[in-house]
């Protein structure tokens, strides 16, 4: 039934469900990143100077994280200069913000036929860039500086084309493809391992105060112009098809459609977020 679960604003009902795989091998995945610069440097001289800045001249992955992040996010309402202290800072102190942020590259690394290196997401892709802004307005928001995550959401919306508000409590090893216009609420919650596609809404409906935006369960794989609307649940697995507008609740591992969406069939796939398969090829309902 649409609407059923009762959570506060902000929470999940299992705190544990959020960033709960095993955190990843962060100095083996910096390892691999600085490799993969060298040969970048051996072949492309005109990028010297950005690996150079974001990379080689950078102690760890948090460090080049800052470094990165700064050079996008970086205008005349605050400078690089301005920037980049205060992202090393949030993330050399808070290390399971830069072990998220490992999640993420090995995501979109496994899950993008498109990416072929852990460098490139850092680099290039702006789902990443995102998803990673949004975990410094996270943290801001947790540590009750909510102007500054107000700032960094703001920055996100205008550079990225991503909006996700710095409440919504998102996990680890997502992979935002595309990632044009997403919207993610104040009050969503999204477990691990979800992929979520561009033009992508989890939004609330009317003037509803607390508890309205989606929770959506790990493995659930949304397509590309999905909304999902309201406090409603996407069960573990799941398969959102392109263009459906869900208002109800979805099951663990059915696939829906449609405007509204309704169950096509139940997903082939056990984790349809690591598998990317957007087709709406599935067994009987």
């Amino acid at each position: 039934m649409k609407g059923q679960h009762t959570l506060s604003p902000n929470t999940s009902t299992d705190p544990n469900l959020l960033c709960a795989q095993g955190r990843p091998d962060v100095p083996k995945i910096w390892q691999a990143i600085r490799e993969e610069v060298q040969r970048v440097i051996a072949s492309e001289k005109r990028l010297v100077s950005l690996m150079e800045d974001v990379f080689l001249s950078r102690e760890s992955l948090a460090c080049s994280l800052a470094a990165r992040l700064s050079r996008k996010l970086a205008r005349e309402d605050m400078t690089r200069e301005e920037l980049l202290p205060l992202l090393q800072e949030i993330l050399l102190s808070h290390p399971k913000l830069v072990s998220s942020m490992a999640s993420d590259l090995i995501a979109i690394n496994e899950r993008d036929p498109a990416c072929h290196s852990l460098m490139h997401p850092l680099l290039h892709y702006k789902g990443f860039l995102a998803i990673s802004t949004y975990r410094i307005s996270h943290q801001l928001w947790e540590n009750d500086r909510r102007d500054l995550a107000f700032y960094f959401q703001s920055l996100s919306s205008e550079i990225f084309g991503v909006d996700i508000h710095p409440a919504a409590s998102l996990g680890c090893g997502l992979f935002l493809d595309h990632a044009t216009s997403v919207v993610i609420g104040e009050t969503s919650i999204v477990e691990d391992n979800v992929s979520i596609l561009h033009e992508v809404t989890l939004g609330g409906t009317g003037k509803t105060s607390g508890n309205r935006h989606p929770i959506v369960r790990s493995g659930v794989l949304i397509g590309a112009g999905s909304k999902i609307l309201g406090p409603v649940e996407i069960g573990q697995g799941a398969k959102i098809g392109a263009g459906s507008v869900v208002l109800d609740d979805v099951a663990p591992h059915k696939t829906v459609a449609g405007v509204p969406a309704i169950v096509v069939g139940t997903s082939p796939s056990s984790n349809p977020a690591e598998a990317m398969d957007q087709s709406l090829s599935c067994s009987g309902i």
